[in-house]
């Protein structure tokens, strides 16, 4: 769908308008959440109405009937008036069901509709970036096999060292982000409903309308639980789940944009070499003043993304850290920013990864270049091997072979040895 005239007349996030995927964009779009807000009154109300209060058969089909068809103009000016964002939706949704409208959020609180909608989007988005990340790992498992073979050098302090493979090197990426694929799985597998709690946590309000009776009340958590795809509900809650919950989630996320951060940035270190390239397409350009560049743009953007994502991480913690005994208000501006844009951010990183490492060029004449390059030097650490064998002193050989080094400098181009390389 093309944008109006009328949206390029204000800010719009380039997260979404410029480079997430329209299955991540959807997860946290309006429409999504305000659509969950009447399942979940959906939910409340059957479970409920099963458990024994006066709620018709005719009030629940009347709900079901307008789920999706959400009137957002009516909420925007009902929330003008009432200040209210969940109230404002209350009142749109009873407009449409006039009958059921005496029996919509019954017994609930805001976070009913508000918490428990975030643990959803959580969980999908969790369920939208894992598939991804399998993805990337096979991508750059099957590049690792590939070059398996391929001797290149290795760098510590981005100076040339011991040789490695451009496979091996590749299987160092590969670790950090199985790593990373355990911490979102299990992240995932750890989140909990919210559930039905009431304003403070205790189910006060609905021990009152099922007359004190425990049972039920434990067993209408239980259900709405499992009719919203939960197994579990957090056994305890303030007003609103612990944002500690908010803490983990967010923190797999950054650790999995510092994994990304640095297998773009040694990318883009290689290109510079000219060992090692992502995909450039038949048409792109490189510079607009110098056509011979061949940038690692979408390196670079990932690198860019994932420092932003690094970032958000800390607004979970100082948001956890501040809520005031059951809970204060000033986490939900801060966590309708955070949230999203973690997802939303990992789901491009992701993408634009896969993309890179689909189509990663290596150039072995070049690294052979570069290895025969630094041969001699290298060579110093056998020689100290082979005094050491001979009887000699390590330390004593080991300055010895310093000597060595500025000998064999005139001969660094000239020379020509067959590179055989066991791992």
């Amino acid at each position: 769908m093309e944008a109006s005239v009328d949206e390029f007349m204000k800010y719009r996030s380039p997260l979404v308008s410029r480079y997430a995927s329209k299955e991540m964009a959807y997860n946290f779009s309006d429409r999504k959440k305000f659509t969950t807000w009447r399942k979940l009154w959906i939910f409340l109300a059957k479970a409920e109405k099963d458990l024994g209060l006066p709620i018709t058969d005719a009030q629940l089909v009347e709900m079901e009937a307008h789920a999706e068809d959400i009137d957002f103009a009516r909420a925007a000016e009902e929330e003008r008036k009432l200040r209210h964002d969940v109230m404002a939706h209350v009142h749109t949704f009873a407009h449409c069901c006039p009958t059921a409208a005496p029996i919509i959020h019954l017994g609930a609180t805001s976070c009913y509709v508000g918490d428990n909608t975030d643990l959803i989007m959580l969980r999908d988005g969790f369920d939208i970036l894992l598939p991804k990340l399998a993805c990337v790992i096979d991508r750059l498992a099957n590049f690792a096999e590939k070059y398996a073979d391929l001797p290149t050098l290795g760098f510590t302090h981005y100076q040339p060292a011991q040789l490695t493979t451009v496979g091996k090197r590749a299987s160092l990426w590969l670790q950090d982000l199985v790593m990373d694929m355990r911490n979102l799985q299990r992240a995932r597998d750890d989140l909990r409903f919210r559930g039905v709690k009431g304003t403070t946590g205790t189910q006060a309000s609905f021990l009152q309308l099922f007359q004190g009776d425990h049972d039920k009340v434990e067993e209408l958590d239980k259900m709405v639980t499992e009719m919203a795809g939960f197994k579990k509900s957090y056994l305890v809650t303030g007003q609103t789940y612990s944002r500690k919950v908010d803490i983990d989630s967010l923190s797999v996320l950054a650790s999995l944009g510092a994994t990304v951060h640095k297998i773009c940035t040694d990318i883009r270190l290689l290109a510079n070499q000219k060992e090692i390239e992502e995909p450039f397409e038949k048409e792109q350009i490189g510079s607009s003043a110098m056509p011979y560049k061949r940038n690692p743009m979408r390196a670079e953007r990932c690198c860019s993304l994932a420092r932003h994502l690094v970032a958000l991480v800390f607004d979970a913690l100082q948001t956890a850290s501040v809520q005031w005994l059951e809970r204060t208000l000033d986490d939900s501006a801060n966590r309708r920013i955070s949230l999203p844009e973690s997802f939303l951010t990992a789901d491009i990183i992701l993408s634009t990864l896969q993309n890179i490492t689909e189509g990663l060029v290596v150039y072995p004449k070049v690294i052979e270049r570069h290895i025969r390059q630094e041969l001699p030097f290298m060579a110093t650490e056998n020689i100290i091997m082979a005094m050491v064998k001979a009887g000699g002193n390590r330390q004593v050989s080991r300055f010895l072979s310093e000597e060595v080094k500025p000998v064999l400098e005139p001969y660094k181009s000239k020379m020509d040895v067959k590179i055989e390389l066991e791992l």
